[in-house]
């Protein structure tokens, strides 16, 4: 399959971050002059995985685009599982975490050239309480601060940044038990992260050893929130203090909470739980990734 005659279903989130674009237009637009067979599919309330899995029956793609964030992304990937059809990803969200991993622009016309060229790779998934997880999930503070995030009047990193310090002297220190290649660790921390990848949306590198073609994901579990390892994190993306942050590495994880925990996967809140089991499915989704 060229990319000359690539077909292509965008699946596309008009809610996902600047929605002043009309993605629509903005992609028939680039393919006027080519000869590839596209087609749309908008996101509604309404629709499931069913629903766009019909949608995708119906059009046979070889390769299914996602335009919105990291939700948008995980919602058409769990379409795609055990499937040939490629993922594509065009950045629409307030925050593209995964597409900044992969490398891909969040210019629209940049974006689509990456889309246009074709070139793929395998990479692994995190399957955590039974969905789909393919960048980052966690619990404690950063999912507390996306519950608040919701309830903002607006979008983007100030929402996301007025949310986090609303509760950042709210979140109780977390009691948990890990287990992690049949060791258990009885810990204290106020967030912990399940990491298939090396950076949260804002290029915060929560997980420099990360790598999405492995056989392995890792867990962080951040202590005590401290100015200077933010700092590293964001910017110099040195060592971090062990005392404040230590990582593991698995392919199985349980974690049991003594009280119930914020708890969020690429970006969507999903409530609080006491449980969370995580394993890796390794080379699971064949993704579209500027041509190195």
């Amino acid at each position: 399959m060229t990319s000359k005659n690539l077909k292509v279903l965008f699946i596309i989130n008009a809610g996902s971050g600047n929605n002043s674009i009309d993605w629509t237009a903005q992609i028939t637009n680039y393919f006027v002059n080519l000869s590839n067979s596209i087609d749309f599919y908008d996101l509604t309330p309404t629709c499931n995985i069913s629903t766009i899995k019909a949608k995708i029956k119906l059009f046979k793609p070889d390769c299914v685009a996602a335009v919105g964030g990291d939700g948008t992304i995980k919602l058409v990937a769990e379409c795609l599982i055990k499937t040939k059809i490629l993922l594509g990803i065009i950045p629409a969200g307030s925050a593209n975490g995964l597409a900044k991993e992969l490398g891909i622009s969040d210019n629209p016309t940049k974006a689509l050239d990456i889309l246009f060229q074709a070139f793929s790779k395998k990479i692994h998934i995190t399957r955590i309480n039974e969905q789909l997880c393919i960048h980052l999930s966690d619990i404690g503070l950063n999912a507390y601060a996306m519950k608040e995030f919701e309830k903002q009047p607006f979008r983007g990193w100030w929402g996301y940044f007025v949310a986090a310090l609303k509760v950042l002297w709210q979140n109780p220190l977390m009691e948990i038990t890990l287990k992690i290649d049949e060791q258990s660790i009885k810990i204290k921390a106020e967030m912990i992260v399940i990491a298939n990848a090396t950076k949260y949306g804002n290029g915060v590198v929560i997980n420099p050893v990360g790598k999405l073609g492995d056989k392995l994901f890792e867990v962080i579990v951040v202590k005590k929130i401290s100015f200077i390892e933010i700092i590293k994190m964001a910017y110099s993306h040195g060592l971090l203090d062990p005392d404040k942050t230590e990582i593991f590495q698995t392919n199985a994880l349980s974690m049991k909470s003594r009280s119930k925990v914020h708890f969020q996967i690429d970006g969507e809140y999903l409530g609080k739980v006491k449980e969370v089991n995580a394993f890796i499915a390794p080379n699971a989704l064949q993704v579209i990734v500027p041509e190195i």
